[in-house]
């Protein structure tokens, strides 16, 4: 199936093709913007940016009835239309942005009429959840002449840019391998908000691109490079059939292979006990002169004599970090946060993960079939 008839079959009004702009926007202009998807996410972020110096609500979408009304209180003071269509939604005039906080199975074709319709795209992770959809999303996007920011809001933690940058400046030498895991005590709730999406893998694209796409995202940043196969093991292995007709995965292992040597070794679970040590999440980099924790951002060398360098003072980031740097970049021109290389990149290194699991086989990037530039 090509771009058009994805857009076309249903999921776009033709009314949709606008000329797209390239200017960016003052720095002291307001920002009319709307929101597709009022859930948890979509719901704390509008409640988030709300007051936002220069920002205004001014539409809202969801097809739950009691989620747009909550959230059109909230957002009261703007006075937002309310929609339970989403393509009604971009198609109000006065609209600059739009938010898409929908399941992950509708991001691209969402993504792919807001451009149509000209509006700046913050775009909730992943990017999408197959790699032809990856494919139509990146090159209409890369080219696209307003901001499109994904929600990889790891990308805007201070300290974990500058612990990157550090790596990348060549201290910490050749890196040869990272270990990285993200390990919670329990399943997602199975009566929640999200159940009905989030265990079922057409809508979710299963965990390990749902959630784990933020984890080898930054693993690939770290690197700077993306991976160039993947072999891996897992399944439904403690909450079998919960909920039921679930097909995702509550535990895996996964390896990648970079093209210049380094090894990334990285597992997800949901059953590690709250008061087992070594749970949460971490990322480690492993070079020649030692290694990073990059979640602390201390250096470790291997001489044994010397002492761990902090890289980098702890900050506690606001909560908006990463929207205030998408709407900076709308009214600046400044560099998206997480644009479409990274985006897409990030979403692809999970689907080839996913994959390699599913078909019991080694994967790769090129059989993806998105020539993505380095983010």
């Amino acid at each position: 199936m090509n771009r058009r008839h994805f857009l076309m079959s249903g999921l776009a009004a033709s009314s949709l093709a606008l000329s797209r702009k390239t200017a960016a926007q003052s720095p002291n202009s307001r920002l009319n913007t709307g929101f597709i998807g009022l859930g948890n996410r979509g719901g704390h972020v509008m409640k988030s940016i709300k007051d936002l110096p220069g920002i205004q609500i001014t539409a809202l979408c969801d097809i739950k009835p009691d989620r747009l009304d909550a959230a059109a209180t909230v957002a009261a003071a703007s006075k937002p239309k309310t929609y339970t269509d989403w393509r009604e939604l971009l198609i109000q005039p006065d609209l600059d942005v739009v938010f898409i906080d929908t399941p992950c199975d509708l991001h691209v074709p969402m993504a792919l009429a807001a451009m149509d319709a000209n509006k700046h795209i913050y775009c909730e992770k992943p990017a999408g959840i197959k790699a032809d959809e990856i494919g139509w999303f990146y090159r209409e996007g890369k080219d696209y002449g307003k901001v499109i920011c994904i929600g990889q809001q790891m990308r805007s933690e201070a300290k974990l840019r500058k612990t990157i940058d550090w790596i990348q400046d060549g201290n910490l030498g050749r890196i040869v391998m990272v270990k990285a895991q993200r390990h919670a005590s329990e399943d997602l709730d199975h009566n929640g908000s999200s159940a009905d999406w989030f265990f079922y893998n057409w809508r979710s694209g299963d965990v390990l691109v749902e959630m784990s796409v933020h984890n080898l995202d930054v693993c690939n940043w770290a690197v700077g490079e993306y991976p160039a196969r993947a072999a891996g093991f897992g399944g439904n292995l403690l909450y079998i059939n919960e909920p039921p007709g679930r097909n995702t995965m509550d535990g895996y292992s996964l390896t990648y292979d970079y093209p210049g040597g380094v090894k990334l070794s990285y597992t997800q679970v949901f059953f590690h006990p709250s008061k087992m040590p070594g749970g949460g999440q971490y990322i480690n980099v492993y070079g020649e002169k030692g290694a990073v924790e990059l979640m602390s951002g201390t250096f470790y060398p291997h001489d044994r004599n010397a002492q761990p360098v902090k890289l980098a003072d702890d900050v506690k980031n606001t909560a908006t970090a990463h929207q205030e740097r998408f709407f900076e970049a709308i009214r600046t021109g400044s560099k998206s946060p997480a644009d479409i290389a990274v985006g897409c990149s990030g979403a692809l290194t999970a689907i080839m993960g996913r994959e390699a699991i599913y078909q019991k086989r080694v994967t790769t990037w090129k059989e993806m079939g998105v020539d993505i530039a380095k983010a």
